[in-house]
């Protein structure tokens, strides 16, 4: 029993680090474990019996189908355990959520035992995991005049699975726990260098925060014992840059509930809360464990007698306490009320109406969202079988309809792609509702937590709604280390089984495509009406809207093809001016952010739609600003563009879909043949005028507006972390932005990066046509800083090779990556030369290459949050400040930030961003980008 020995050794090892065993998933070492409980003498029978019962995960595990049928075998009296009677056998099997459990228990509730099948039966009405499998077996035996078949259609119509569950308790005491001050981002809750351990949550709890944080939190628990932490981000926004699953699994594993007490470390319901807020994708996260989030709004902005806020000294709106919640302080939620008390109830401190609607309670009620979604569909499926109207068990769908007022794009999307909604039912912002998802994708950091997910709901094979899903390599391409070689074949492996096309191929036959995720899914978003779920809080795409999504929720798109969510508000973003020559239009994106600001005062983006309109600028480069949208906190963005610029974008998707299917990528069920089949689909509705590019009506409601006056535009920006700003809270937000004047070409840079998802093939392009010029002009070029360079897809390296830009990038290079021999250990000193490394996010990551230590880097991507792209040292503080193309190639060769003069010197000739405002004719002309 080789398995049992090696799962033996390993537990000592385990032990060393201060771990558990590891949850079992493996069929064939499930068997080794069944033998020696099945064996009395066996030495090891004690141990075994504990880890079948409390250490063998459920769903669609090889593990899960041992242990059911183990289980089986009780009930019906073949084998005898004296630990495990028939009745626990049966609660064992409830607790398995799903798959081969189900399996079991339907081949005993439709059996000839009369009293098997009662008890079963019973069992299966708690239920919700079932399959059309599953739900295709209980139909035939119930129109078969099965007695058992329709006590259970029965209950399920009647949702008892739901109704029976305990209610929400009313009152909730819980203890605040400080995680910092500002924004705290989801790198706080789980770093982004431990995404290789997501899938061990034990060992991945490990990191949340620092094992003083995880002292302290252990000991206001046994300080308050009748309350629950609530982890708090004073004087920010909670689960800012992305939704990150891990994150709230490990805040639920350190102050949540258990699951079941019989799966290890899968806790729900944790309380998070900020004072402003939480962030909304992490939001959506929040509820898949059934948790709570609070918005504290326990700082307010201090005002006159007129009302208007007061300005400090930089010019920042004075605020004032409402309430404390320091550390230890005990406050009171009131569930009924939906309001939070001081701890005795005395005191009112702020309305939690948000948190509590009927929805979000269903959650909390059913131990998370996903019980919720497959109950949904099982009631429908049993009283469309008894031919009966599902009575109202759930809350109804939140519907709002104004009258005579028009729809935003978003709304005209939801409504297309609404479910469960009468067809003459118009939808306005607000509305919650079901939806059908278009294109998912899965990203490999979190695509391990996402294959467990589909495991845990007895998931399968893709939903056949979905047009299109991806499972990419490329937040661990720059390193195949030992960590990346163990998990990624494997999840490739799984995602490939399971319908989706994969970055790599399981077969080893194409080539290894580490692109970029949010390339490849904006590339295979072929239809502008469509609605793409990710596995990264960066997918927004420029045709369609997306969403940032934990990977439950992938989980559950891939496996339903459906969200649920509320339709959100709209911000209109338009243009007015030109665009001065020597800019680039990453400066138009930084100059959105900061003239929103002036305009507003407050993030008016923030948990909503971005509906930019950009309508001259073709895909690659329009995405460069949806892209950006997730640092301004904004649920998602769209880009509203003009007929003949989306129809050459969807051209140049299917020219890049054709390549993936030239390279090996298609699998069988032909989604990538389909993918242009949309797509050619779609281009003929624009032509013919069937149903022009999605326009959002002249008369539809926006929450606000924001003009961008491009005349303002006229020196490069930065978006700075501000890292010694005295207000903490001010730091490591995408609020401050400075022209480059600000730095009076002083600001050293100790390396620049351009790369990660911001970036495209123009852009690699003008690095190569700034070395041209500097070389022209100077006869060389030197670096006085490392400058890294990481094309997103493998397609603009292919494209750059072919007309002649790779040459001059190769001259210049000190390092190239060699796919034959990739790097097995991340880079931890940077020479001052240039580094072409292979496509994927490389430092934007922050998870296997970073700066050093107290770095001042200077970056194309989006991350400036700390330690993400570079930590601090114990002397200085590393900064990720963020800036176009030109200004970091440029300060990489001078090791500082440029003099305005200095920049144009260097930009002169360079075909940069063409962008002019929709209301202009579209440009003769296309630049290098295209």
């Amino acid at each position: 029993m080789s398995l049992y020995n090696d799962y033996l050794t390993e537990i000592e090892d385990r032990k060393q680090q201060g771990l558990s065993p590891k949850p079992i998933d493996d069929g064939a070492l499930t068997r080794e474990v069944i033998d020696h409980i099945r064996d009395s003498g066996s030495a090891h029978r004690d141990e075994c019996l504990h880890h079948f019962i409390y250490n063998t995960l459920p769903g669609t595990t090889s593990a899960a189908g041992e242990k059911a049928q183990f289980l089986k075998e009780i009930i019906l009296g073949t084998v005898e355990v004296e630990e495990i009677k028939a009745a626990f056998a049966y609660e064992l099997l409830s607790h398995m959520k799903g798959g081969p459990s189900v399996e079991v228990l339907l081949d005993l509730a439709l059996g000839t035992d009369e009293a098997t099948a009662r008890d079963a039966a019973e069992v299966l009405k708690t239920q919700v995991f079932l399959y059309e499998v599953d739900t295709d077996r209980i139909k035939s035996a119930y129109e078969a005049g099965n007695a058992i078949a329709s006590d259970l259609l029965d209950s399920y119509a009647k949702a008892e699975f739901f109704t029976k569950l305990p209610e929400v308790d009313e009152e909730i005491k819980v203890v605040t726990y400080v995680a910092a001050e500002g924004d705290i981002s989801t790198d706080l809750l789980s770093p982004g260098n431990q995404a290789h351990s997501r899938a061990d949550r034990e060992l991945h709890g490990k990191c949340l925060i620092s094992e003083d944080a995880q002292k302290e939190i252990e000991a206001l628990k046994l300080k308050h014992p009748d309350a629950r932490v609530m982890l708090v981000a004073e004087k920010g926004t909670m689960g800012v840059g992305s939704s990150r699953m891990s994150g709230v699994n490990n805040v639920a594993l350190w102050t949540g509930k258990q699951a079941s007490p019989y799966v290890p470390f899968v806790n729900v319901a944790p309380v998070v809360a900020g004072t402003n807020g939480i962030s909304p994708i992490f939001l959506t996260t929040v509820g898949v464990t059934g948790g709570i989030g609070v918005d504290l709004k326990n700082w307010v902005r201090k005002t006159d007698e007129d009302g208007k806020p007061i300005p400090n000294n930089d010019g920042n709106p004075v605020l004032e306490q409402k309430y404390s919640v320091a550390t230890g302080t005990v406050l009171t939620i009131d569930t009924k009320q939906k309001k939070l008390f001081s701890e005795d109830g005395s005191d009112e401190l702020v309305d939690m109406a948000g948190s509590f609607t009927p929805q979000k309670m269903e959650f909390m009620k059913a131990g998370g969202s996903y019980a919720i979604v497959f109950g949904k569909k099982l009631q429908t499926f049993a009283a469309e079988t008894l031919g009966i109207e599902a009575p109202q068990v759930f809350a109804s769908s939140k519907e709002i309809s104004v009258e005579d007022q028009g729809l935003t794009a978003v709304e005209k999307i939801f409504n297309a792609n609404a479910l469960g909604v009468a067809s003459d039912k118009v939808l306005h912002a607000g509305s919650d509702v079901r939806v059908r998802v278009n294109i998912v994708g899965s990203q490999d950091t979190t695509g391990p937590m996402t294959a467990q997910e589909l495991e845990a709901m007895a998931a399968t094979v893709l939903s056949p709604s979905v047009d299109g899903a991806y499972q990419s390599g490329c937040h661990t391409a720059s390193v195949w280390d030992a960590k990346a070689q163990a998990n990624t074949p494997k999840l490739m492996a799984f995602m490939h089984k399971f319908g989706l096309i994969t970055g790599r191929d399981p077969k080893g036959v194409y080539h290894a495509m580490t692109d970029v995720i949010h390339k490849v899914l904006n590339d295979i978003t072929v239809d502008d009406w469509a609605i793409i779920i990710g596995g990264d809080s960066h997918t927004r795409m420029s045709k369609g809207v997306a969403f940032g999504a934990d990977s439950g929720t992938v989980a559950l798109a891939l496996a339903t093809g459906e969200a649920t969510m509320p339709i959100p508000e709209s911000v209109k973003v338009t243009f007015k001016g030109k665009m001065a020559d020597h800019m680039d239009f990453r400066d138009v994106v930084h100059a959105t952010q900061a003239q929103m600001l002036a305009q507003h005062g407050d993030n008016v983006f923030q948990g909503r739609i971005i509906e930019v309109h950009i309508g001259t600028l073709l895909a690659d480069q329009a995405f460069t600003f949806t892209d950006w949208t997730a640092e301004m906190k904004a649920k998602a963005s769209i880009c509203i563009s003009n007929d003949e610029t989306l129809i050459e974008s969807l051209e140049i998707a299917k020219s890049r879909i054709k390549i993936m299917i030239e390279k090996g990528m298609e699998n069988d069920a032909r989604m990538l043949n389909s993918l242009i089949e949309i797509a050619d689909k779609r281009i003929e509705q624009i032509r013919s005028g069937e149903k022009p590019a999605l326009t959002p009506d002249e008369n539809a409601k926006y929450a606000a507006e924001v003009i961008v006056d491009l005349d303002e535009i006229v020196e490069p920006m930065i978006a700075d972390p501000d890292v010694n700003n005295a207000d903490v809270s001010k730091r490591y937000t995408h609020d401050t932005i400075r022209p480059i004047s600000f730095y009076r070409a002083e600001k050293k840079v100790d390396l620049g990066f351009v790369g990660s998802c911001m970036v495209h093939k123009g852009d690699i392009k003008i690095v190569a046509q700034m070395l041209r010029n500097l070389e022209a002009d100077q006869g060389d070029v030197t670096f006085k800083a490392p400058l890294v360079v990481a094309a997103p897809t493998y397609n603009i390296v292919d494209e750059l090779k072919e007309e002649g830009d790779w040459e001059i990038l190769q001259k210049y290079c000190g390092f190239e990556f060699d796919d034959a021999a990739p790097k097995v250990q991340a880079r931890t000193e940077y020479e001052n030369i240039l580094y072409l490394e292979r496509p994927g996010c490389n430092l934007c990551m922050g998870n296997q290459e970073k700066a050093a230590k107290g770095d001042t880097v200077l970056a194309t991507s989006t991350r400036l949050f700390q330690g993400r792209v570079v930590a601090d040292s114990e002397t200085k503080k590393g900064e990720s400040l963020l800036g176009s193309t030109p200004v970091v190639v440029l300060s990489a060769i001078l090791g500082r930030t440029p003099t305005l003069d200095e920049y144009k010197t260097a930009v002169e000739g360079i075909d940069l961003t063409k962008f002019a405002p929709p209301i202009q004719k579209p440009l003769a002309g296309l630049s290098v980008h295209f």
